[in-house]
């Protein structure tokens, strides 16, 4: 399977963030040609796409804009309708949409704009981490050129319609990844989960109609309603239908952004990316980031789409791969990500925020070669609490590694405890040492 660069084909031009250079690359192109239809005939074009979301779980978009009810609630009164960009990027080994918003900026402003018209919100946001300023002050800068250019505001190229659009810096919670925590954030409160129904499609931001998209997803909004249909879906497949951006981190040799169609294989982006660093094998990696269940080598030609991924026991989630060697110790990997659950913990429920605690006491001591035998099925226990028990899907993400790791690697754990140390700490293994000499 070949690469597929559509997001990504012009990151490389110079000064790829103006909306000059986005002109030159078929650039608000769409635009036109979306609000020359009518706002249900753009949402039945995603989503006779298959459009899934790109933020982690694949929900269909179009299906998703579509749950906004038109017309009178019950009380006789209109509700305004929002959209909300969730650009939280935060999870272990995802970055995607941090790149895409700082090399080409314009082309979520048009995605925002053609989505917002096919929802009838007259309001956006798009919701940023604060720390990473320089995506903060491009995405700024480029909602500017696109109101000066007449792309938003008022009566929008002539079309009557109205749209503002907000850009909002949150304060680095990985909690506002979750799209109901992100809008209590976005109201200015603390930024928690919200107990589900209402749905945000009904009772959202300011308790009105809001849809909530991944950058990426929205992003991919404009080439779909430029190329059309039968072109989106001549890539990837039946299901899982397009082109998506694959983050490949870790032991690789080339690490970065690796544009394809859903259903490659991690072989064959690693074939791409220079595969695993000379002289080292694949121990185990993540499809969709640290809070999907981890795959080892033996799933190096599982189709990397949403159904595959699914059936072999993980989740494509962000599609973030995070490659380890055969240097990393898994149960060290795991404490770690473990640790960032439990500090990232919002506290609203007591299986997550009891439950990642008692996760890190225990893998803190299985880690150092305390512990006994015990612990590991303890482990399991605690995460059996936590997985499905939560208000969000953080709690599921803090156990999910934890489980797989004991499906795969339990023999390491048990290493620990035969060695009462690390095998992989570098004055008491030969494994390592080994690992170094093959390097070389």
């Amino acid at each position: 399977m070949t690469l597929a660069p559509v997001l990504t084909r012009y990151w490389d031009a110079p000064q790829s963030w103006t909306l000059d250079t986005y002109r030159r690359h078929d650039g608000y192109r769409a635009l036109p040609k979306a609000l020359g239809l009518q706002p249900d005939e753009v949402i039945a074009t995603v989503k006779d796409a298959g459009l899934r979301g790109r933020g982690g779980a694949g929900f269909p978009t179009g299906m998703k804009w579509g749950f906004i009810p038109q017309g009178p609630g019950p009380d006789g009164t209109i509700k305004p309708h929002y959209l909300v960009v969730n650009a939280d990027e935060s999870e272990p080994g995802t970055c995607k949409d941090i790149p895409l918003m700082l090399a080409t900026p314009h082309v979520l402003v048009e995605g925002v704009i053609i989505a917002a018209y096919a929802i009838r919100a007259s309001h956006a946001f798009i919701y940023v981490r604060g720390e990473v300023l320089p995506v903060l002050r491009r995405l700024r800068a480029a909602a500017q050129e696109a109101y000066d250019a007449g792309y938003l505001g008022h009566d929008i190229l002539g079309s009557g319609y109205d749209l503002e659009l907000i850009v909002h810096a949150g304060a680095g919670a990985y909690i506002c990844g979750e799209e109901t925590a992100l809008l209590d954030s976005l109201e200015g409160r603390r930024g928690q989960p919200r107990l589900r129904p209402p749905f945000p499609a009904v009772a959202g931001l300011y308790a009105c109609p809001t849809v909530v998209n991944n950058v990426e997803s929205i992003a991919s909004v404009p080439p779909i309603i430029l190329n059309g249909i039968d072109w989106f879906r001549s890539m990837g497949s039946e299901k899982s239908p397009g082109f998506t951006l694959y983050s490949l981190s870790g032991h690789v040799a080339r690490p970065g952004q690796y544009e394809a169609p859903l259903g490659v294989t991690l072989r064959e982006l690693l074939g791409y990316a220079g595969g695993v660093r000379r002289g080292h094998r694949l121990k185990f990696w993540t499809p969709g980031g640290s809070s999907t269940p981890l795959f080892t080598d033996e799933h190096l030609d599982v189709p990397l789409d949403y159904e595959n991924v699914a059936a072999a026991g993980s989740m494509l989630g962000t599609k973030a791969l995070q490659i380890f060697d055969d240097t990393t110790c898994v149960v060290r990997a795991v404490l770690r990500w473990t640790e960032f659950y439990a500090h990232e913990s919002c506290g609203k429920c007591t299986p997550c925020r009891e439950g990642t605690y008692w996760l890190v006491q225990l893998l803190q001591r299985l880690e150092a070669g305390g512990g006994t035998a015990a612990d590991l099925d303890k482990l399991l226990d605690i995460a059996d609490n936590i997985n499905g028990k939560s208000f969000c899907a953080l709690g599921d993400g803090a156990a999910s590694p934890i489980v797989s790791s004991l499906k795969y690697f339990r023999a390491e754990y048990e290493e620990h405890l035969r060695l009462g140390a690390c095998p992989f700490d570098p004055a008491r293994s030969t494994a390592w040492a080994d690992a170094a000499e093959s390097a070389r």
